[in-house]
């Protein structure tokens, strides 16, 4: 009987989002695909490295996700593997704030230097990792469209306006509200809908604060009219790979984004929803939409088939295992 192949993602507990949204979703597919997958944690002891590394040497290939590591294991485990992929969803070149780091940028060129293959999760993370690796292909960050697609019951009285998020992204939120708090003035009926672990000051604009957690996100968005997201234009934000967007799309809901970074790869302009610049066009897009509801349900028609095209792990599985099935040409 032939042996599966053998392949170890590196990353982060199982709990963090991007160890679940790049390793943990797709076990499923590779399985039935005839691969063994394996979640291995890197953090831990020197005894848990070293396991890690007798590992590494029975396996037959080894995608690490977004670590860099130091010298001394990165070369260990350059040596010790198959085959070596470097899988990233962030611009883990620069700092938080968009702003250079040698160290970090340092770091980056020497684990795309030691690596066989590159993933890259858009189309800035790929150019960047193509200076220092030839072999770069895009796996764009996906979800699982089935999940999202519950028809949730809307409010009839107000539109539900929704940005889902951490606490990282409130500040992008907050620039927002001004906004907002103008439209509110017109439309009355508006309210701000925020699943995440915070909530708001604001003076006309209702909110409506929800936890996020695990089972209350497809509710919760499912029964929203409009999805927002906002991002700076540096970066660190061009690195981010349009989960919140993705969401959005995925609940069949139209979007207003910020016209920088992912957002233009994800949302086709004027049929998904909108991308936007200045507060002239934040302001006349969501009128738009508050406005229209026909609108409203063919852009999110429109943008939840988008995600089943490109972004559904049924797809991106598919891009994943052909990466690996042709690793060694």
């Amino acid at each position: 009987m032939k042996k599966r192949p053998y392949i170890i993602f590196l990353a982060k507990r199982q709990s963090s989002a991007s160890t679940r949204y790049r390793a943990l979703n797709y076990f499923p597919f590779l399985k039935q695909a005839g691969f063994y997958p394996v979640h291995m944690d890197t953090k831990g002891s020197c005894f848990h490295k070293l396991t890690i590394l007798r590992e590494v040497k029975k396996s037959d290939a080894v995608v690490v996700i977004r670590k860099t590591f130091s010298l001394p294991f990165r070369i260990v485990l350059q040596l010790l593997s198959i085959k070596l992929i470097f899988d990233f969803d962030d611009a883990v070149f620069v700092k938080s704030n968009g702003k250079n780091s040698r160290l970090r940028k340092g770091r980056f060129k020497s684990m795309l230097k030691a690596v066989d293959h590159v993933w890259a999760g858009n189309e800035y993370l790929a150019e960047n990792a193509k200076k220092w690796n030839a072999s770069v292909d895009i796996l764009p960050t996906a979800v699982d469209l089935n999940r999202y697609k519950k028809v949730g019951e809307k409010s009839k009285k107000n539109i539900d306006i929704v940005w889902i998020g951490s606490s990282s992204t409130k500040k992008y939120l907050q620039e927002l509200v001004p906004i907002l708090e103008i439209l509110v003035k017109r439309s009355p009926h508006i309210r701000l809908k925020i699943i995440a672990d915070f909530d708001l000051e604001t003076k006309n604009l209702t909110t409506l604060p929800i936890d996020w957690s695990n089972d209350t996100e497809v509710d919760a968005l499912s029964s929203s009219h409009i999805g927002i997201s906002m991002m700076s234009d540096d970066a660190w934000s061009r690195g981010k790979c349009g989960l919140k967007v993705l969401q959005y799309m995925s609940s069949s809901l139209p979007v207003v984004v910020s016209n920088v970074g992912v957002h233009r790869e994800i949302v086709v302009q004027g049929k998904s929803g909108f991308l936007v610049n200045d507060e002239s066009e934040w302001l006349s897009a969501l009128s738009s939409l508050i406005n229209d509801e026909q609108l409203r349900l063919s852009m999110g028609k429109y943008g939840q088939q988008i995600v089943k095209k490109r972004y559904n792990y049924e797809a991106t599985s598919r891009s994943m295992i052909k990466l690996l099935q042709n690793i060694d040409s």
